[in-house]
């Protein structure tokens, strides 16, 4: 009986060990085999596009994202469909080490009219970046058709970059003023502001005051009400009136 019962076992133990690498096999595989999934866009709904790169900065990503992202859970209102846009459909790294899948390639896809163009700052927009002809062209393209064109932080030397805020007045990150200033003298540059919005331009200064920069833009869509409760809903005191802005 003992015989028996080790004999079992051992033949248990013997089929787990013959499976292990059949089963790593059919896993890489099957993860091969996934299409990619696109988002479950809404036509009712705004599309909200944000401009990743390798490098990109956690907060001026994830602040806006989250304030948008939670238009989803207010009622009777236009919500945001929010998405990931980048060069490739390769999983970006963000310069504190998140991966991150973009939901489109805007150099292969067809991608949904965008509404609102995000642009979060990453490690090199003040040099390599601003040399990559095909996103340039992108900002470009969208610019001609999109509702609202938001910067966060470094985001803004992007938008100069591409030319589109020539006519415009805008900020960005505090201690690249004189940088900004320097590569495009030709700009009216504000500073000791959190945002400036002129036109369809809101340009922010980043960091965790993305936030404000991104309720300001739901209070200007949906009113004081709404942008309170999306405050409220992830702990933020918001008060437009509170805080350094500059509107034209």
């Amino acid at each position: 009986m003992k015989h028996s019962i080790f004999a079992a076992m051992l033949g248990i133990f013997c089929l787990i060990l013959s499976c292990e690498p059949i089963q790593k096999e059919v896993d890489n595989s099957l993860i091969l085999q996934i299409p990619i999934q696109k988002p479950d866009l809404k036509p009712e709904w705004y599309n909200v596009a944000f401009l990743i790169m390798d490098g990109v900065y956690n907060t001026e990503l994830t602040a806006p994202f989250d304030i948008f992202q939670h238009t989803i859970f207010r009622d009777s209102i236009k919500a945001m469909n929010t998405f990931l846009v980048a060069n490739t459909h390769k999983p970006i790294t963000s310069f504190e080490g998140i991966r991150l899948i973009p939901d489109f390639n805007y150099l292969t896809d067809s991608i949904p009219e965008i509404d609102i163009l995000v642009v979060p700052s990453a490690e090199h927009h003040l040099d390599s970046d601003l040399e990559d002809e095909a996103m340039i062209s992108f900002v470009k393209k969208v610019d001609k058709e999109a509702m609202f064109m938001t910067s966060h932080c470094d985001g803004a030397f992007v938008f100069a970059k591409a030319g589109i805020l020539d006519g415009s007045e805008s900020t960005t990150f505090p201690s690249d003023i004189s940088t900004y200033r320097t590569m495009f003298p030709h700009l009216t540059i504000h500073e000791n502001v959190l945002f400036v919005h002129d036109g369809k331009y809101i340009t922010s200064a980043g960091g965790a005051k993305s936030f404000e920069a991104s309720l300001y833009l739901c209070e200007l869509l949906y009113g004081k009400k709404i942008a309170q409760r999306l405050a409220k809903g992830l702990v933020i005191d918001w008060n437009l009136e509170e805080v350094p802005h500059i509107t034209k």
